[in-house]
């Protein structure tokens, strides 16, 4: 939604929008993509062929055009941000990249334009993604180390919500998403689910400072 993105700058006070045509960005002869070997084939791109790749693709082709400082990304999209920051790092790129905490609802569900597609029935179950990770999070901060059990905690959170459709349940290293056996180092807690039209991710670390 261009508009209402832009009218939200506004309120920002943000002085200039990039915001090209699709025709620009993407011409009819374009056959080049970027891909992070290893970190765009599963997770997001196991369930979105393609998905990730073209991520890389489009903020390579951004960086170069707008040269900023600074790259903004939320902690809510995790894999993409352990991509974009390997992708910063082999094609030594300099730019910062700056992670930014995932704002979430007082009950916990991450905002997400998604969020939009959701009945009032299916946006009080879609709470189950949140509770299941807290769930991971409680069993960590109470001593569980076997990334086995934290990911059967969340399961059984979700199993519970007859309205979720589980995409995947996740608890994998920090820096490689790596899925663990056991939890010694940084990680992270990734959840995704269909609820009614809306396919929902959210995630939460668990160990270490993952941002």
């Amino acid at each position: 939604d261009p508009a209402r993105e832009v009218a939200l700058l506004e309120h920002a006070a943000v002085d200039i929008v990039f915001a090209p045509r699709v025709a620009a960005l993407y011409p009819p002869e374009d056959t080049t993509r970027v891909t992070v070997e290893g970190l765009t084939r599963q997770l997001e791109g196991a369930s979105r062929p393609g998905h990730l790749d073209g991520l890389t693709t489009v903020m390579l082709k951004l960086v170069h055009l707008v040269g900023p400082a600074r790259l903004y990304m939320g902690q809510r999209h995790a894999q993409q941000v352990v991509i974009v920051r390997r992708m910063l790092r082999d094609l030594f790129l300099n730019v910062e990249l700056v992670v930014c905490p995932t704002v979430r609802d007082d009950d916990g569900l991450a905002l997400s334009s998604a969020n939009a597609l959701l009945g009032i029935e299916e946006r009080h179950a879609a709470t189950c993604l949140y509770n299941a990770l807290n769930a991971a999070r409680t069993a960590y901060d109470a001593g569980e180390r076997s990334a086995e059990v934290l990911r059967w905690r969340m399961s059984d959170v979700l199993a519970a919500e007859p309205r979720a459709r589980v995409d995947y349940v996740s608890v994998a290293d920090a820096e490689t998403l790596a899925e663990l056996q056991r939890v010694s180092g940084p990680a992270v807690a990734l959840v995704a689910a269909w609820i009614g039209r809306a396919r929902l991710t959210d995630n939460m670390p668990l160990a270490g400072d993952v941002a």
